[in-house]
């Protein structure tokens, strides 16, 4: 049996081509019958994200499971071969098994530690198996994937940093309040980034999100998705003294929070600490603001140089967690490798003991009547003639288990002993 990977992701092909080969959730459960009907292909599971499309399947030896892939790809996305297949990247054997178990780990992603991936497979591998389109061999090498993955999370520090800036904004503010447990924030401005970081903020658990924007139909939206509330653009800035957190992300030519208005905030607040996040470009809050003694300022550049140190330092850990995958490669390889010679050591042994007790019952006329003691010796003496033949290529069948080339010798001793296709 052998294991495939075939795929894309964001390293190997735009996001153009990426979408285009994309499967929509609701079809995936008619694919995954459609792939594993291709002729020698015995399970499968497709894995469809924004950042990657990936074909994992276990197939018969004689199977050309990499035509059979790329074929299935470019029908069901109704594109020609020749065009998806300088996209792609393949793996098989080991090869494959350490990509999976990289995926899992958030080792191949664009963001290395980033969680949602591991989530991403999982459910790829649930929807494979509720389908029926995975069994065995490819269970047993998601399963332990999934066991790598929390391994690699676990002894290493690889998803502990901010390596996207709404949520190294998140992380500032837990250093300067401690809990965010009852702070109230204020979102100016409606975009992606802001968005990012109000759904930080929530999870944080602070107690109200107010938001303001020009055009008030997208506030609103906002608010009702955080449960928050809707402030008039025009009088954001009589809230600012009852906020803890003001996130800026508005498309104002010019500084929309000044020195002088948080004197005075700073002031009616009674020198309580406050947290402004500026990540508009351009700039929504004077710099000068940051020299009053109770009020933190960053802007885009102060929260990339911290996201651009935490990446480093994820790469850095990134180095320990390919030590780990390397190790559990070299496990899974052996597992599989003893697994994979276990029924030619079975057919061997019930082979032998055919010829065995066939050649008893041919002779058994010439020997006449035996007492009990003499059958039990027959029985002793042709079982052990038997062992000793056996002994030796089950032994080398062992020993060569985890041996890449040990698939040529499963080979040869199913030819030289007639046990027939396995």
């Amino acid at each position: 049996m052998k294991l495939f990977v075939t795929g894309l992701n964001h390293r190997t092909a735009p996001v153009e081509v990426r979408e285009r080969l994309a499967f929509a959730e609701a079809a995936l459960p008619e694919a995954l019958q459609g792939l594993k009907g291709r002729p020698g292909l015995l399970e499968g599971m497709i894995l469809s994200t924004c950042n990657r499309v990936e074909i994992t399947v276990t197939a018969d030896e004689q199977a050309d499971a990499e035509a059979a892939v790329e074929h299935f790809i470019a029908e069901s996305r109704a594109v020609e071969r020749a065009w998806v297949s300088p996209y792609l990247y393949r793996h098989d054997g080991p090869d494959a098994i350490r990509h999976l178990f990289r995926v899992a780990s958030s080792l191949d992603s664009m963001v290395v530690g980033e969680p949602q991936i591991l989530g991403q497979l999982k459910n790829a591998y649930t929807l494979a198996k509720e389908c029926g389109a995975i069994s065995g061999f490819l269970d047993l090498v998601l399963t332990r994937a999934f066991n790598v993955a929390k391994r690699v999370r676990s002894e290493t520090d690889i998803g502990q940093s901010a390596v996207s800036v709404s949520y190294a904004a998140i992380e500032l503010a837990r250093e300067i309040f401690g809990s965010l447990s009852g702070k109230r924030v204020l979102v100016v401005g409606a975009g992606k980034m802001s968005e990012s970081a109000a759904r930080h903020l929530r999870r944080a658990g602070v107690s109200e999100i107010l938001v303001t924007n020009r055009t008030r139909s997208r506030a609103e939206s906002m608010a009702e998705e955080f449960g928050g509330r809707v402030v008039d653009y025009e009088k954001f800035h009589m809230a600012l003294t009852d906020v803890d957190i003001v996130i800026a992300s508005s498309g104002a030519p010019n500084y929309i929070i000044t020195k002088d208005e948080m004197k005075g905030v700073a002031s009616k607040r009674r020198n309580r600490p406050m947290f402004l996040i500026d990540i508009a470009v351009p700039r929504n809050i004077e710099p000068a603001v940051n020299e009053i003694e109770s009020v933190f300022l960053y802007d885009i550049d102060d929260l990339d140089k911290i996201v651009d140190t935490n990446l480093k330092g994820r790469l850095e850990v990134a180095v320990a967690a390919e030590d780990i995958i390397r190790e559990e490669v070299e496990r899974m390889v052996i597992r599989l490798k003893t697994r994979e010679v276990t029924p030619t050591i079975v057919s061997l042994q019930e082979q032998l003991e055919m010829v065995r007790s066939g050649e008893i019952e041919r002779l058994r006329g010439k020997l006449g009547a035996l007492t009990p003691q003499h059958e039990d010796a027959i029985q002793a003496i042709t079982r052990g003639i038997i062992n000793k033949i056996a002994h030796g290529p089950i032994t080398e069948l062992r020993r060569q288990a985890a041996d890449p080339g040990g698939i040529h010798l499963v080979s040869t001793i199913r030819k030289l002993f007639r046990l027939g296709e396995g």
